[in-house]
């Protein structure tokens, strides 16, 4: 029996995972063939450009779940704490409770950093942007909603790196469960 066609989501997906475990650096042709169950050349037919088109889709695929999933849940209606909370849940499911890495810090560094700088860039202040936009809502002042916005950002980075650097997820945990009240402190 033939193998199941992928569709370009899951391939996508499975592209992913890869640029996850093994960064961008790491991410041979060979690996991501292997992932996908799809032979180099029809790699090369789905994305002509090789990984770089790979991972630009990748990027394309993070810019929409994020802001269907955390950037407009930040910016609508609603308590602000419920929606910090949402963002925290939403994250905890989207890193797998500290156990995966984030695809855009990983993008951020080495030779991915040059080729995709201002996507990542551009979807880090559109996280910022989003999390300020809750705190202003809960009555703080611009500069101190963008100061925490951007400390929320480096809480969350960070206690993803150390969380998998020491093999403890539940550090991840602890900062997420914290992080609403703790933005929202007066």
């Amino acid at each position: 029996m033939p193998p199941a066609v992928l569709t370009r989501e899951e391939v996508v997906a499975r592209v992913m995972a890869v640029v996850r475990q093994r960064g961008y650096d790491g991410a041979s042709l060979s690996e991501l063939s292997k992932a996908t169950g799809l032979g180099k050349s029809s790699l090369y037919h789905h994305f002509p450009d090789g990984k770089d088109d790979m991972v630009g889709a990748v990027i394309g695929h993070l810019e929409a779940s994020l802001e269907t999933a955390v950037f407009a849940p930040l910016r609508s209606a609603g308590q602000p704490a419920a929606r910090l909370q949402a963002m925290t849940a939403t994250l905890d499911g989207f890193y797998y409770g500290g156990r995966e890495a984030c695809v855009l810090a990983i993008l951020g560094i080495g030779d991915a950093s040059r080729r995709f700088h201002p996507r990542v860039k551009k979807l880090f202040r559109a996280w910022i942007d989003a999390i300020a936009s809750a705190l202003r809502d809960a009555g703080l002042s611009k500069p101190l909603a963008q100061a925490r916005a951007e400390d929320a950002i480096v809480r969350i980075e960070g206690a993803l790196v150390l969380a998998r650097s020491l093999g403890e997820p539940a550090i991840f945990g602890r900062t997420l469960k914290a992080l609403p009240d703790d933005l929202l402190r007066r």
